[in-house]
């Protein structure tokens, strides 16, 4: 039976009084973008810092809109439906959480200081073969984009698998009490989004507000990097399975006889079956083991997940190979921490290939007033690293300054400035190097890309 937005679905959803005398009305979906509203929508009026949906209800009305959730009076027309609440971004979260006990699917979480959206892409193609699955878009993964996933999920939806991002305390802990999750993933902790979760303690409680979320015959999915993940992990007594590298993970859950080939992408054993993967990089083995344990415990046969996985390849500036004529590009652009450096770093490293490896490094946002030294360290880490040039820029530029050089190992090059990175690259690149470009989104570090592709040749994916 097909769901439909009643006006009593949507009183029962906000908390509203039943005493209300029940409209007709039925709504085809909710929306919160003025601009795509469609006739019969729900529109939500959200605000923000820089908006404010509450300006655009009427456009939402013109366009065909039949109700309105509001926390503010609105000019209207008379008989327009409007549900008046204390705040619409909490009733957004009302509303999907209504929605997601409507469906007969299971609920899977994800969320970790990286890996969350790899780890999501993996299981989502590892579920499909045995399940419909209804997964997160992108990275819709705050509190809007997730309640906006669950509002647009099928009837027929059995399997959902949302990401869960944060930047601040309580995040976390609000999107596991909208979704409801059935399975709780962590992928890792690090020092990421500093400012305001405070330090590595902060990241890793917010984190494990996730589990601690889960009913009581959930399961807890955490990777072993670092071990005081699944030592918290455990201290909260939740059905737990633990995956990785390390003798700490049972063998079952550790990837058996691991090889890279020349694109630094891996073949291992898993529960008897053969996983080859299309997404480089040791770390990649990690997040893959975290999706085929929740395959596995959702009954999907191990031959079948080991099949399925090994079509996944890289999305866009996530660990992303791409072949300039003989230049090898390895684009990492889309989220920078020390722990996500360090696994760049270690892929750049195992690359076959007999030109240089270069290293491009550009700044780690969001790291609050311990940046400065985390860029020091992190730039220090990068010099142990099997690679021939770093290329320092932004941040890692001061870093290198506060260095003051380097004696042995890589060769150390400063460039404060992408424009003045991107000239160095044309003088010392000769076409044959492994190139890393490694850096938070913010810095948008893809913009050196068009230069390289206009020397050496259109991009293509490894």
């Amino acid at each position: 039976m097909s769901f439909q937005w009643t006006d009593q679905e949507v009183r029962m959803a906000l908390g509203m009084a039943s005493s209300h005398p029940a409209s007709p009305v039925e709504f085809t979906r909710v929306s919160t973008d003025s601009r795509s509203v469609e006739p019969g929508d729900l529109f939500l009026a959200l605000q923000g810092e820089n908006f404010d949906g509450h300006r655009f209800v009427s456009d939402a009305m013109g366009r065909g809109a039949l109700g309105a959730v509001v926390s503010q009076e609105v000019g209207t027309e008379e008989g327009t439906t409007l549900y008046p609440v204390e705040d619409t971004l909490l009733a957004l979260g009302h509303l999907a959480n209504h929605r997601r006990n409507a469906l007969d699917a299971k609920v899977v979480g994800i969320t970790g200081s990286s890996g969350k959206t790899s780890t999501k892409e993996l299981l989502r193609e590892t579920l499909s073969g045995s399940f419909r699955v209804h997964a997160t878009q992108g990275n819709l993964n705050n509190r809007i984009g997730l309640p906006l996933t669950l509002l647009a999920a099928p009837d027929n939806a059995e399997a959902v698998v949302l990401e869960m991002g944060t930047n601040e305390p309580g995040e976390i802990g609000a999107l596991t009490a909208v979704a409801q999750p059935d399975i709780g993933v962590i992928t890792t902790v690090s020092e990421t989004h500093l400012e305001k979760l405070g330090s590595l303690g902060g990241v890793l409680e917010e984190k494990l507000d996730l589990l601690r979320g889960l009913p009581k015959n959930g399961l807890g999915v955490v990777g072993d990097d670092p071990p005081i993940l699944q030592e918290r992990a455990r201290e909260l007594s939740v059905n737990l399975l633990t995956t990785g590298w390390s003798q700490r993970v049972n063998p079952e859950n550790r990837p058996g006889s691991p090889a890279p080939d020349e694109n630094g992408c891996y073949r291992f054993q898993w529960k008897g079956e053969g996983v080859a993967l299309q997404v480089p990089g040791r770390h990649s083995v990690q997040n893959a083991l975290l999706a085929l344990a929740v395959a596995d415990a959702m009954g999907v046969p191990a031959r079948d997940a080991a099949r399925r996985i090994g079509g996944v390849r890289a999305g866009a500036m996530r660990s992303e190979l791409r072949r300039l004529g003989s230049l090898t590009l390895l684009v990492d652009c889309y989220n920078a921490n020390p722990q996500s450096l360090r696994a760049a770093l270690d892929l750049l490293g195992s690359l076959k290939g007999s030109g240089r490896r270069v290293a491009v490094l550009g700044s780690m946002l969001e790291l609050g007033p311990d940046a400065s030294a985390l860029h020091l360290q992190a730039l220090e880490d990068a010099l142990t690293f099997p690679v021939d040039l770093i290329v320092a820029t932004g941040l890692f530029a001061e870093a290198a300054g506060e260095l003051g050089g380097n004696a042995n190992g890589p060769e150390l090059v400063v460039a404060p400035e992408l424009d003045e990175a991107e000239a160095l690259l044309q003088r010392v690149l000769g076409g044959a190097e492994s190139v890393l470009l490694k850096a938070s989104r913010g810095v948008a570090m893809e913009t050196l890309i068009p230069g390289l592709e206009e020397r050496f040749g259109k991009g293509e994916v490894a």
